[in-house]
């Protein structure tokens, strides 16, 4: 995968993420590479849910 495709990727997967948690802003889903983590918990200091969950509702977007 090279970069611009990746990036499409990331950039569609964000708009999914935002769908299913409305209050995550662009700020809030900036993925840097090997700070992934960081992400997660940005998302669930957001929402709320526990980091599998987040996790889960990813994978099935």
């Amino acid at each position: 995968m090279n970069d611009t495709t990746a990036s499409g990727w990331w950039n569609e997967l964000k708009g999914k993420i935002k769908q299913a948690y409305g209050d995550l802003t662009d700020d809030d889903l900036n993925y840097e590479e090997g700070q992934a983590d960081e992400m997660y918990g940005k998302i669930q200091q957001k929402t709320g849910h526990a980091k599998d969950e987040v996790h889960k509702t990813i994978a099935d977007l």
